[in-house]
């Protein structure tokens, strides 16, 4: 556990540290300037905030996928979820819809119905085959990833330039947010999913070790397999549906965290929350700041890491697993 507070002492660092990095720079004895006050209260707090809350509910999901598919290079986003919500988030924008509430945008909404369909027809599929096979989801999931991604591609190209752009921004995901509407829509999807992934971290341990060894042990593995699938789906999907699919943060983390914490989810899991906040908000960082006063969608740095530490996962001859 001391390794887990190293995690918590960064992660209030970064939270100290982060809303000052930026032009201009901002000292907390600098805020009694209206200007920059305003800066700092309604732009850079609020976006480390959610670039916190997004970056924990997607390493916490990461870790929970890899346990349930026991594969380490699952993802958030292996079922498809991303392509669901993106599906929904571009054909609001090609649809021209404008939201009933001022704010929460018709993409948000749309993403969050697309992500739901994506659930229940995943779901569905495994159903019809007579059960949960993780064989069986993660077909389905890859399917339905492959029909979403067509269906978004057919809307870009019936598009126009100026949609066009805005689905391409959307689909790089952005944590660009004024205020804290966006961070009370996340917090409570965040909040019940990482604490139900965390309550059944020892579930997850034997989970890995096979289906069989957690069967002998009391677990029901059909229910456990179905909750997980369930709650780790919906959290994904609020969370993207505000952010937009930020890719790699559910595959580097709880890696990452395994190298150093090891392999227990009981410790995993909350150094995953602290780990995968301040990565992320690390990253959106750069990207706010890096080519300022332009911004890169901050789904471009994670990618831009992610690949690399992809391959050199994928070619390790063995998995902190």
């Amino acid at each position: 556990m001391k390794k887990v507070f190293i995690f918590i002492l960064v992660f209030f660092a970064a939270l100290a540290i982060l809303p000052c990095i930026g032009r201009p720079i901002i000292w907390w004895n600098a805020v009694a300037n209206p200007d920059l006050k305003e800066t700092l209260l309604y732009f850079r707090i609020p976006r480390v905030i959610f670039a916190f809350i997004v970056g924990a509910a997607l390493a916490v999901a990461g870790a929970a996928f890899q346990a349930l598919f026991r594969n380490p290079l699952a993802t958030p986003y292996t079922l498809g979820i991303s392509s669901g919500a993106g599906f929904g988030a571009v054909l609001a924008i090609y649809l021209g819809i404008v939201s009933p509430v001022s704010w929460l945008p018709a993409t948000s909404i749309f993403s969050f119905l697309g992500a739901i369909a994506t659930v229940g027809l995943v779901y569905g599929f495994t159903r019809i085959r007579g059960g949960l096979n993780i064989t069986t989801l993660l077909l389905a999931g890859v399917a339905t990833n492959f029909f979403f991604s067509a269906l978004v591609l057919l809307l870009q190209y019936l598009s126009d330039y100026t949609q066009t752009h805005r689905m391409l921004f959307w689909l790089m995901g952005n944590l660009d947010v004024y205020g804290y509407h966006e961070i009370l829509i996340a917090l409570f999807p965040a909040i019940v999913g990482i604490i139900f992934i965390w309550s059944i971290a020892l579930e997850l341990d034997m989970l890995v070790l096979g289906e069989e060894l957690a069967s002998a042990r009391g677990v029901s593995t059909k229910v456990l397999k179905i909750a997980i699938f369930l709650f780790v789906s919906l959290l994904v999907g609020a969370v993207v549906s505000i952010s937009g699919p930020i890719g790699f943060v559910g595959l580097i983390v709880p890696h990452t965290v395994r190298l150093i914490t090891g392999s227990r989810h009981s410790i995993t899991i909350p150094a995953c929350i602290f780990f995968g906040a301040t990565f992320l908000a690390c990253a959106d960082t750069v990207a706010r700041v890096i080519i300022y006063p332009a911004q890169i969608p901050v789904g471009v740095i994670t990618a831009l890491l992610g690949g690399p530490f992809f391959l050199w996962l994928l070619l390790r001859k063995e998995y902190h697993f």
